[in-house]
């Protein structure tokens, strides 16, 4: 008898030892499954660092580039201010040295009319020296 209650606690003993072996394998599984679960989780979650990094860097580089077609925008326009200034001095100064021109002009007019007058009265007083002469 007592051989077979050695038996029957060896048997309990291993069935026991059966369970808790598949409880430990089925503790073993769960675990195998959330240690994946948390990998994927962990990588999503990286690479939602990853693409939010990314998108605040486009951002970044979308405003830039705002910035910067402000400033080249701006540029022009200064460009343009510029330019039109310095058209209006070279039209001022070509301006000024049209009057210069113009009163040089006036000048010369005046004084080939004064030479045009004494001209005529040398030749005048030429003829009534000649007829003078004539005369005499």
């Amino acid at each position: 008898m007592r051989l077979g209650l050695d038996a029957d606690i060896h048997k309990l003993e291993a069935e026991k030892l059966r369970k808790g072996k598949n409880k430990v394998e089925e503790d073993l599984d769960s675990l195998k499954t959330d240690y994946k679960r948390l990998r994927l989780s962990m990588r999503t979650a990286g690479a939602r660092a990853k693409e939010s990094t990314l998108e605040k860097s486009l951002l970044e580089c979308q405003n830039e580039e705002a910035r910067l077609k402000d400033r080249v925008a701006e540029l022009e326009r200064s460009l343009h201010l510029c330019r039109s200034h310095n058209s209006v001095i070279e039209l001022k100064a070509s301006l000024n040295k049209i009057e210069e021109l113009k009163k040089k002009i006036g000048e010369l007019e005046d004084a080939l009319q004064s030479s045009e007058s004494r001209e005529e009265l040398l030749e005048r007083r030429n003829e009534q020296c000649q007829e003078q002469l004539l005369h005499s």
